[in-house]
Formats: C-alpha cells, sequence, structure tokens
C-alpha cells in the first residue's frame, strides 16, 4: 500500500488499521511471532500517523467549518473556521461548551427539527441554519450533517458548515427589491400585463382588472389579443410577428370590456430577455385614454368644422377636397377662398402641412388658417399674402423649430389661366387625359417659419383645356405604408388619376384615398392625408 501523489487517501489509513487490528489477533493466537509482529505494527502505526498528520492539516485549515457534538448539544470537536465563523478566536473557546445551543442557535427550535431529521433520515444535505455569533450578531450557515455511532459507541453528529450570510443578504435585498417594485406595480394606475413568450397573460394587476372589468383568474391563461375589439384585434394578428422580434413597441388600439364596452387604450410594451437575449416573455404597460380620446375627439370635430364643409360653386370648374388625419386631430390643412370677401381670383385654393401631427400641429394649423383668411381677404396678390403669412407665422413657431409647407393657387377658368405661390410644398399635378401626360406644376420658395424676410414667386400656366385634372395634395398621400413598409408613391397616386380621368372630382377623390385604405389595410398611418382635386370642365 503506497501513498498516491504524496497524498494518503482515507481509505488506506482505515485499511491499515484494519491491517494492524489482524496482526493484534496473530498475536493472541501465536505469541511466539510477537517480534515479528510487533515490527510489523509499529511500521504500520507511522503509515497511520503520517496519514492522521495529513488529513489533521485539511481539517484545521479547512475554509468550510466543521464540527463533531453530542445527540445532546455538547461541542466535542470543530475546527478554527467553525470557531472563527462563531466569532471565537480558537476552537478551544467552544470545544465543551455543554450550552453551545443556546449561545449559538439563533432559534434553539431549529436543532430539534434537525435531531428529528437525523433521527428519521440520519443525514440531511443543504440545510439553512440562523446561528448567532459571540457577539450576538445573526448569520446564516449551510450545513450537510450525518449522525454516526461507527467509532464512538453513542450517537455523534458530524457536518460541515458554510457562510452564506452574504448570499442570504443579496436574497434578502433582491426579494425586497421584487417585493418593492411588485408593490409599484400592483398599486400602478396604469394596467400591467406579463406575458409569457407566447403571450400568454400570467400575471395582471389591480388597474387592468379594473380597466376591463375581469377578474384575474378570467385573465390569466387568456391573450390580450382574445380581448381587443376586431379592427384591433386584426391589427395585432397581422403583426404579431413583427412584435416577437421587437424589444420595445408603443400601439394603440381599443379593448373590450367585460360589459361589452370598448376602451381606448395606449399600450407600452417590451420583450424581457436573459443573459444570453434569449426571449422569456413580454411586459406592458396599458393606459386608459378614454378621457384623453373624448377631448381629442372633440377637438378634431372642432378641427373638421374649420375645414370646407362644401365645395365651391364656380362655372368652368369641378372642386372636391378632403383631409384625414392619423391621429384625432392633425397638422394638415386645406381651404378655399372665393367670394365677394375675397378680391382674388374667382378661386384660390391653398393646402398646407405643419411639420409633425398631433396637438401642438393642430394649434398652428389653426394659427395660420385664422391668419390666412383674414389676409386673403384684403388686397395683395398670393405671392403678397404668403409673403406676410410667413412674417406672421416666423414670429410663432420659429423657436419651436417647427415650420409649415403651404401652396397656394389661384384659378381664371374664364381666361384658362392658373397661378400658384409654391412655398416648401410638394408640386401640384397637372394632367391632360387628351396626352396622357402629367406635369408637375414647380416653383421657387422655402417653408414657412423659417425666415421672416423670404420673398415669394407667382408663377403661372395659361391654356388650360376641358378635362384637366389638378390635384393638390399632402406627401402623407404618397407616402403613405402597408404592412411591409411599402410606399403608395407616386406611380400609383398618378394611375388613379389616369383610371379616373373621366369621373367627376368627387368620384377621383375618394377612389384615391378608398384605394389608400386598401393599400393600407389594417397597417396605422403615420402621416396625415390631404388632397384637393380640381377638374377643368
Amino acid at each position: 500500500m503506497g501513498p498516491i501523489y504524496d497524498k494518503l487517501r482515507f481509505s488506506e489509513i482505515i485499511a491499515a488499521i484494519s491491517e494492524c487490528r489482524e496482526k493484534v489477533k496473530e498475536i493472541r493466537k501465536c505469541p511466539s511471532k510477537i517480534n515479528e509482529l510487533v515490527c510489523h505494527i509499529e511500521q504500520q502505526l507511522k503509515y497511520i500517523e503520517k496519514g492522521f498528520d495529513q488529513y489533521s492539516e485539511l481539517f484545521r485549515n479547512a475554509v468550510q467549518g466543521v464540527f463533531i457534538s453530542s445527540i445532546e448539544g455538547k461541542l466535542i470537536d470543530c475546527n478554527p473556521a467553525f470557531a472563527r465563523m462563531l466569532g471565537h478566536e480558537s476552537p478551544e473557546e467552544i470545544i465543551g461548551m455543554s450550552d453551545f445551543v443556546a449561545n449559538h442557535y439563533y432559534n434553539p427550535e431549529d436543532r430539534d427539527v434537525m435531531i428529528q431529521i437525523l433521527n428519521e433520515k440520519g443525514f440531511f444535505i443543504n440545510k439553512e441554519t440562523r446561528l448567532k455569533r459571540k457577539d450576538g450578531t445573526d448569520f446564516w450557515v449551510l450545513g450537510n450533517i450525518r449522525m454516526t455511532e461507527k467509532y464512538s459507541g453513542s450517537p455523534l453528529i458530524a457536518g460541515i458548515a458554510i457562510d452564506i450570510s452574504n448570499r442570504k443578504k443579496a436574497e434578502e435585498k433582491l426579494r425586497q427589491s421584487e417585493e418593492k417594485y411588485r408593490r409599484i406595480v400592483e398599486t400602478a394606475g396604469e394596467g400591467f400585463l406579463l406575458m409569457d413568450q407566447g403571450f400568454q397573460i400570467v400575471e395582471v394587476n389591480k388597474a387592468y382588472l379594473k380597466m376591463t372589468g375581469y377578474s384575474r383568474e378570467e385573465l390569466l391563461g387568456k391573450s390580450p389579443i382574445d380581448i381587443a375589439d376586431n379592427q384591433f384585434r386584426r391589427f395585432l394578428i397581422a403583426n404579431m410577428d413583427d412584435f416577437i422580434n421587437q424589444d420595445y413597441r408603443t400601439l394603440e388600439g381599443k379593448v373590450v370590456r367585460k360589459d361589452g364596452r370598448n376602451i381606448p387604450v395606449l399600450i407600452h410594451g417590451n420583450t424581457l430577455r436573459d443573459s444570453q437575449k434569449n426571449a422569456i416573455g413580454h411586459v406592458a404597460f396599458v393606459v386608459d385614454m378614454s378621457e384623453q380620446k373624448k377631448a381629442l375627439s372633440l377637438a378634431g370635430e372642432v378641427q373638421k368644422n374649420l375645414l370646407p364643409q362644401k365645395s365651391p360653386d364656380i362655372p368652368g370648374l369641378e372642386v372636391a377636397g378632403k383631409s384625414i388625419s392619423c391621429e384625432e386631430i392633425g397638422g394638415d390643412y386645406f381651404d378655399y377662398f372665393f367670394g365677394p370677401e375675397y378680391m382674388q381670383e374667382p378661386l384660390s385654393v391653398v393646402v398646407g402641412d405643419i411639420s409633425g401631427h398631433g396637438v401642438d400641429a393642430a394649434l398652428l394649423m389653426t394659427t395660420a388658417r385664422a391668419f390666412l383668411r383674414m389676409r386673403a381677404s384684403q388686397p395683395g396678390t398670393a405671392s403678397n399674402i404668403v409673403a406676410e403669412m410667413n412674417r406672421h407665422l416666423t414670429l410663432d413657431i420659429f423657436e419651436t423649430g417647427r415650420f409649415m409647407t403651404l401652396l397656394f393657387m389661384s384659378f381664371d377658368p374664364e381666361n384658362s389661366r392658373i397661378s400658384w405661390v409654391r412655398a416648401g410644398h410638394e408640386p401640384a399635378f397637372l394632367y391632360n387625359p387628351e396626352t396622357d401626360l402629367f406635369e408637375e406644376l414647380q416653383g421657387p420658395g422655402v417653408v414657412l417659419g423659417i425666415d421672416e424676410d423670404t420673398e415669394f414667386v407667382e408663377n403661372h400656366y395659361s391654356g388650360l383645356s376641358s378635362g384637366q385634372i389638378i390635384a393638390i395634395g399632402t406627401d402623407g398621400i404618397w407616402e403613405a405604408r402597408n404592412k411591409s413598409l411599402e410606399m403608395f408613391g407616386k406611380k400609383r397616386f398618378k394611375e388613379i388619376l389616369r383610371q379616373n380621368a373621366h369621373k367627376n372630382a368627387k368620384t377621383i377623390l375618394e377612389s384615391v384615398f378608398d384605394q389608400i385604405q386598401d393599400f393600407q389595410s389594417e397597417f396605422k398611418a403615420e402621416d396625415d392625408l390631404t388632397l384637393v382635386i380640381v377638374k377643368i370642365v
């Protein structure tokens, strides 16, 4: 029997002890061989002593605490690590301590539970126990303990203890953090949804239950799609693949309460990922937009009433216009100037577009409309009107970083003539069905609201003929996108004008909006849509 890597295995030491016992038996049977057997035993004892020194060194220098105690709780032996763990300088301070349980167990009842488990199973693994140090401070240990009677003749408890105080503190801090955020989520005014990878609801807060009228049990296991209204449901299903691949998403829609009422909501959602960036679930905060939508809807009605309510009746012209906001209110604008209070041509058409959309764009549009209508009723050319409007707007919106594009076009059907001022706006289209040619009515001019001293040029076109179509729109028309982010484009727009050129202006206008709606399908518009069609008749 020899050492392995110069270290004796404990099993070899036990084997050597057993061999000594056998030699002692031989001495008793055959006294004549005593000298030979004693020499052999001495050799084995040296081997055993070397082994025990080796394992004693491991015992003394182990990082983990090692201890042996009686079944009654008296500490029989321990290593320095265990003593230091309990706040003592050396094992001698606590070995033989009869009141060890009272001095060092935070809850002495814990040891009774431990003894019960040992009596039933003989061991336990990774049991967490709260102990006390010499100074009274508490800490946590992870114990692996076994009951044994093999060498003592009476039950002993031997074990290893690992100080896990830092881990427990971290766990407690994490638990407190989780509890804190759970309370925040539970008491939040916004609805909260926690979903698995398949968007099935696994947790909701009180605000969402109140918003929808359902109980927690009724919602768990469902998908938000299940309580969306028909239009929002189609939108969610059509875009689900995109949502899965997005880390963050913001969308608006409507959910159906348990009582059948539709609730407009704003949803901020994001994907939860593990440390390897794998998706493990989704969360969403849901805001009830009912009151905001009511206010915006009222504002939208007011804004619609500011747009022309009917088309002008001008001999030689058919006129139709329409504006659709991507939100309840928008920043697009169109208007007609005709009648005795306007001293320009028989008809002037203006189409404008405030940068951006929403409430602030709508307010700026309303301001621009009021000034333009006032100024257009006074003497002056179209370039004078636009220049003065630019000076007025620059004072109002220069600091905001916003601007406005505008196209002001005047019609003189009696003389087959048009004139226009273009302030950074998209050119109007002139289509002649006889030649099947499109012409863009260009012209210089920068946007309004940037430089108050800008001068604007008036452009002219003569020789209008019956059947020609003039289309003035905002960029939201041809920049409308579908689910694949493909643009509607000017080519499609021109084709609609070509195919419907024989129809009246209103029918042409509605054909454009119908085909844009079909093109976008369930994809939400990102910009306002405004178009005016003027047909020469």
